[in-house]
């Protein structure tokens, strides 16, 4: 029995060939909703912005490049990490960088994860199978309550 799975998944991504290749791949791994694509930051966080006040259904993951036109991966990361409402969104950065420094601004700035492109399907396919199998089936979620604030400090 094939289980499907069905999940928001928002892509933040300027490249079509990059776009389809991501789609592609998600497809392959019977993720039922296809990803909300944007090609700037700005778009995606206008997106998020009207959903929050909307109340609306979040993002499980979300997958960002880096670097774009107009505002980059980078920002976008650091106003959703200091919204309270959008900050407990995993976000994955998938970009082509490989830098120490891009590395580590991401994970400062609150990434949850960090892969470097592959440059072919058969390899987008086998990094969007990790993905999913971790984020969508070992990893446990906090499903999304627009009413409720979740706290940075935790009681041990």
């Amino acid at each position: 029995m094939e289980i499907y799975k069905a999940v928001t998944i928002m892509l933040v991504e300027d490249d079509p060939g990059d776009q389809k290749l991501i789609k592609t791949s998600l497809k392959e791994q019977k993720i039922t909703n296809m990803p909300l694509v944007f090609n700037c930051g700005e778009d995606a966080l206008e997106y998020l912005q009207k959903t929050k006040a909307a109340q609306g259904q979040m993002p499980d993951l979300i997958l960002l490049d880096l670097n774009m036109p107009g505002m980059g991966g980078r920002e976008f990361l650091r106003l959703i990490k200091a919204d309270n409402t959008l900050e407990i969104i995993p976000v994955v950065i998938l970009t082509t960088s490989d830098a120490d420094r891009d590395i580590l601004e991401s994970f400062r700035l609150q990434a949850a994860g960090y892969i470097k492109k592959p440059v072919n399907l058969p390899d987008f396919q086998e990094v969007i199978q990790t993905l999913s199998e971790y984020w969508f089936t070992i990893c446990k979620r906090v499903v999304h309550d627009p009413n409720r604030e979740y706290s940075k400090s935790f009681a041990c």
